[in-house]
């Protein structure tokens, strides 16, 4: 299971205590909302892409959306992300519940610039009925995230 998966990782950090587990779901951004009693923009949502030959995650502000041209500039190829089927054999977690811990080897975390000046930020944790409460420094840690990149939206386009 890939909550139980997460959890491992997440222990590995000293944070597998903060995972919230939700009667409900959380598999939205606005549900994981919902369920946390915060606002949207706070869910950090995952998005997964192909590159090359690999997969990569994206984690970005849960109100934030995909900006192609920065995403091509950014890493040199139009956004094409991964299908619903693709999703759980190539990222090890079902749609809704897609997080960037207790990934396959090979596959490539980035956080994007909209997470930035959050204090606290709630990825999923392997299910679609799950969160983790985390600072960007622990997100940044846990996740093993290659860094910082720049392909959403600004609030003034």
């Amino acid at each position: 299971m890939s909550l139980s998966r997460v959890r491992a990782a997440l222990s590995a950090f000293g944070l597998d205590g903060r995972i919230r587990e939700f009667d409900r779901s959380s598999a939205t951004v606005h549900e994981a909302a919902e369920a946390l009693g915060t606002e949207e923009h706070r869910i950090a949502k995952t998005l997964s892409f192909h590159l090359d030959d690999g997969v990569i995650l994206v984690v970005m502000a849960g109100d934030a959306k995909i900006d192609n041209k920065k995403y091509k500039t950014t890493f040199g190829k139009k956004a094409k992300m991964l299908s619903a089927e693709e999703v759980e054999p190539l990222t090890g977690h079902r749609v809704g519940g897609v997080c960037p811990f207790a990934l396959p080897e090979g596959v490539r975390v980035y956080l994007d610039r909209s997470l930035l000046g959050m204090d606290t930020v709630y990825p999923a944790a392997g299910s679609p009925s799950s969160a983790v409460a985390l600072t960007l420094e622990e997100l940044e840690r846990a996740s093993g995230a290659v860094g910082f990149v720049d392909v959403t939206l600004s609030h003034d386009d």
